[in-house]
């Protein structure tokens, strides 16, 4: 592995207010930065990774598409795993 993206929703109901989408970027096995639609931004966890997330954080298209995925991608997903259980 060199560069890699994991996205997940963290959730304990599947209520819309209960659900977290977090999307983490990883450079060999080193998470680098993530993305909490809690908290709205980007969040660095290396010298790189706060470079990287001050400028993610920069790109408000960006950042709205990412706090949209919390109802788009999760909320979706969320409804079937309750449904199937």
């Amino acid at each position: 592995f060199r560069e890699y993206i994991v996205d997940r929703c963290v959730f304990n109901s599947s209520e819309l207010k209960d659900i977290e989408y977090i999307r983490s970027e990883f450079y060999n096995k080193l998470e680098y930065a993530r993305f909490s639609s809690s908290v709205g931004k980007f969040v660095g966890y290396t010298e790189w990774g706060v470079k990287t997330a001050d400028y993610w954080n920069s790109q408000t298209s960006y950042i709205q598409q990412l706090k949209a995925q919390r109802e788009t991608y999760c909320l979706n997903n969320v409804g079937i795993d309750y449904q199937a259980v």
